[in-house]
């Protein structure tokens, strides 16, 4: 059985943010990975958690979700405290053990020294942005892709080895005729298709 770490990484903002949109999906993704076979951990980063605790969930997990709404181009500033924390705080042991360079070895290049090999991560975002605007040259994000418009995201798994699965967003969520369960239904064809026809 494989090992799956679901991280809830929505910031509280009343009447703004409250977080049941976060919520749904990842209780939709605890649902559908139970279903399927895999041990499940959670992890919330609003809230007390315990660093120690947390970088033991990552050395178990074999895949990580990290669920997540983009507040500002980025993850909420408790979600990058977090990573600060937890990713900081495994070094040597758990997420990377340099930066990959060496002063024997030149052709060891940056951001090579990650523990995380073997593991794969998928993003799940939640945008306000419409989808219009992403792989648009005349768009807000400038011609960039959702990918990358997260590449910071992308490349913290990189820098510690791990591999991307493909990334699912639901976008325009405050919009009145949003179909949400048509959008969990795409949400599960994503999770389908990374974790279970690609393994």
């Amino acid at each position: 059985m494989k090992n799956v770490l679901i991280i809830n990484g929505h910031q509280r903002y009343d009447k703004i943010a409250e977080g049941r949109l976060t919520k749904l999906f990842v209780d939709t993704a605890g649902d559908f990975f139970t279903q399927h076979g895999f041990n499940v951990k959670e992890s919330m980063v609003e809230g007390a958690y315990d660093v120690q605790d947390e970088l033991d969930k990552f050395a178990w997990a074999d895949y990580i979700l990290f669920q997540y709404p983009v507040f500002w181009m980025g993850v909420p500033w408790i979600t990058k405290k977090y990573i600060d924390e937890v990713f900081s705080g495994g070094i040597n042991t758990v997420t990377f053990v340099s930066d990959g360079r060496s002063k024997e070895d030149p052709s060891k290049k940056y951001g090579s020294g990650g523990l995380m090999q073997g593991k794969k991560y998928m993003l799940s975002l939640t945008y306000n942005c419409p989808e219009s605007e992403f792989d648009n040259k005349e768009g807000f994000f400038d011609g960039l892709t959702l990918d990358e418009a997260n590449v910071a995201t992308h490349k913290l798994f990189q820098f510690c080895g791990a591999e991307p699965l493909e990334t699912y967003a639901i976008h325009d969520v405050f919009k009145e005729n949003l179909d949400i369960d048509a959008e969990l239904k795409r949400f599960k064809d994503t999770l389908e298709r990374n974790f279970i026809t690609s393994r």
